[in-house]
């Protein structure tokens, strides 16, 4: 039996807004431990994609914002206390998510193979693919969904 993406993925789905404030933003992700959300514009249509990737590369992590704990053990091993102080930089108040997002979505359609999925992922040097219906979202797949498809081969 082949699996498919609707077999695999997460059926709720969280999103933000475009003009969520860094503040807002960074408590949704680590209120729901998730560490990328779709970007929907106000008429729930997906615009892109922000994570804490984008969130650190760009420097608007608040200096007073904490790492979250799961984010920060992968941290631990490849950086000194003194690196993740560095870490944390001062973002302007006026920073909201559309600032940072990455303005592409990646999706496949529901019946679409968890290969073609993970192809997606590889092409696109992303984490996380969203699950279409004739094109309107309905699931999300994260490089963890695939992990234990590929232990259990």
């Amino acid at each position: 039996m082949k699996l498919t993406a609707s077999q695999v993925m997460t059926r709720d789905v969280l999103s933000v807004g475009l003009d969520w404030p860094m503040e807002r933003l960074l408590d949704f992700l680590v209120d729901h431990s998730i560490s990328g959300a779709p970007v929907v514009a106000d008429d729930h249509r997906p615009v892109g994609v922000v994570s804490l990737t984008d969130v650190a590369r760009n420097g608007a992590l608040p200096a007073s914002r904490e790492v979250p704990a799961y984010y920060r053990a992968g941290l631990d091993r490849t950086m000194a206390r003194e690196e993740m102080r560095a870490f944390h930089v001062d973002a302007p108040a006026e920073t909201t998510v559309q600032d940072l997002m990455t303005p592409v979505v990646f999706s496949v359609e529901e019946d679409a193979p968890v290969q073609e999925v993970a192809e997606a992922m590889i092409t696109g040097r992303i984490h996380r693919v969203f699950v279409t219906r004739k094109g309107k979202m309905i699931g999300v797949i994260s490089a963890m969904d695939l992990l234990p498809i590929i232990r259990d081969m």
